[in-house]
């Protein structure tokens, strides 16, 4: 009898422990920035959703799928807001989300590696985040490059505006 209680009690550790290691489910709070810089022109995009499942612990079942509403766009201008969300660079009639979806994510040095599909326009790339996440804050720093996607021209006044698209994000989460 000793034996059996015993085998069940391991059996129901083995069980726990299991459902200990799935990804959490997190909520995206108040206070997010995507903010974004080019050699001329800085602002953010004030409106983002997504679903993101994560534990540091169970990589391989974490996930980000994370949508930019562009019409949310702010550079402290309404006409370059006006510019930004029109046929010649995002088209937010047509576009109207910037898409990143996760594929991988593994450990680094200072955190984590979110590899995934970034989407603008009509174009889908593999793009990697490094990440960290720290208080309930996951925050990175990445480039893209506007040409790859189709954001504007190298012609007229856009030529201006660097081809390197610096990315800073911070998205406070909570359970």
């Amino acid at each position: 009898m000793k034996k059996l209680n015993l085998v069940l009690m391991l059996l129901g550790v083995t069980i726990l422990s299991a459902f200990s290691v799935t990804s959490l489910e997190w909520k995206i709070s108040d206070g997010y920035s995507i903010k974004f810089s080019t050699d001329s022109v800085s602002g953010e995009f004030e409106k983002i959703t997504g679903t993101i499942h994560f534990h540091e612990n169970d990589l391989a079942n974490s996930s980000f799928n994370m949508q930019v509403d562009v019409q949310s766009i702010a550079t402290g201008n309404f006409l370059k807001n006006s510019h930004a969300k029109g046929k010649k660079w995002f088209e937010s009639e047509k576009y109207p989300k910037i898409s990143f979806v996760s594929t991988k994510i593994s450990k680094s040095t200072n955190g984590f590696i979110v590899i995934g599909n970034l989407t603008m326009k009509d174009v889908t790339k593999s793009i990697e985040i490094p990440l960290t996440f720290k208080n309930n804050v996951f925050s990175g720093k990445f480039s893209v490059n506007r040409m790859d996607y189709h954001i504007g021209s190298m012609e007229g006044m856009s030529k201006k505006v660097g081809n390197k698209i610096d990315l800073q994000i911070a998205v406070p989460v909570t359970k």
